[in-house]
């Protein structure tokens, strides 16, 4: 199960550093960054499930207003997203080489714009489709909460800061838990089946607050990822679609609410 082509990105380096050091890396990177988020989600569902109200009437807000004063609204928001870029470059430098930026050892750039966009479109329409119906479905059953990913009201500067939160998520989940996680975990010489579930787990766990159904998507999702990566040598798709996915989740929030407002409105 471990025969599946690994690219360049996945390769480790002849003198690369100690099994050890690389070790303490992988614990300090997703310390401060998405395995922080996992532990506070767990915590979170934990608090959720044990809450006297049901899991269907709570709600998650994601991009939600920090102040009632717009232009310190705006200042928050543009702030948090920036220095939460912070680590998706902490993981470039670890990942630079001689000759060889992190960048290009990802296949983060636009070398192949034509395959990437066609590769990012598929993975889309694979994981867009079923995802939003399993949503709707885990909030039909009771298992997942009401996510309100974008506020109803809006300003001029509303629809580019959700575009740049998008990017945000994209570039820190894909850089981080997809090509930096899988290159070390090579490196240190786990086999390709057990990388794809350890980083699809670790995707579910930090979206587990939203409740069960976000998690299985979303570890399922993390295979798909996972198992392209491993195929393509590229993280360039998977930001791809992960951005549109999240920009249609973000700006598309107030016209899921007109269509279905009993699934998509939080329990006043």
């Amino acid at each position: 199960m471990s025969s599946l082509p690994l690219g360049p990105a996945a390769t480790a380096g002849p003198r690369g550093p100690s099994s050890v050091r690389l070790r303490w890396e992988v614990v300090i990177v997703l310390g401060l960054s998405l395995g922080a988020s996992a532990v506070y989600s767990i915590v979170s569902i934990i608090a959720r499930l044990t809450a006297e109200v049901a899991l269907a009437d709570q709600s998650a807000t994601i991009n939600g207003s920090q102040s009632t004063r717009e232009w310190l609204d705006f200042t928050y928001q543009f702030l948090g997203i920036v220095f939460s870029l912070f680590p998706v470059a902490l993981v470039l430098y670890l990942l630079w080489q001689p000759g060889q930026n992190g960048f290009r050892r990802l296949g983060v750039d636009f070398t192949q714009p034509r395959r990437d966009l066609l590769r990012g479109g598929g993975l889309l329409l694979i994981i867009g489709i079923p995802g939003l119906g399993l949503y709707l479905a885990g909030r039909a059953l009771g298992f997942t909460v009401a996510v309100v990913p974008s506020p109803l009201d809006t300003f001029w500067w509303t629809i580019p800061i959700l575009v740049f939160s998008a990017i945000r998520s994209a570039l820190s989940e894909e850089l981080i838990v997809v090509g930096y996680l899988f290159t070390r975990l090579r490196e240190l010489g786990w086999n390709a089946w057990t990388i794809i579930v350890s980083a699809a787990l670790l995707r579910g766990s930090y979206h587990l607050y939203q409740g069960i159904g976000p998690f299985v998507g979303n570890a399922l999702m993390g295979v798909v990822f996972g198992w392209c990566y491993l195929r393509w040598g590229r993280v360039m798709p998977l930001v791809i679609a992960h951005w549109v996915l999240d920009i249609l989740s973000f700006v598309g929030y107030p016209l899921a609410v007109l269509w279905w407002p009993a699934l998509m409105t939080p329990a006043s």
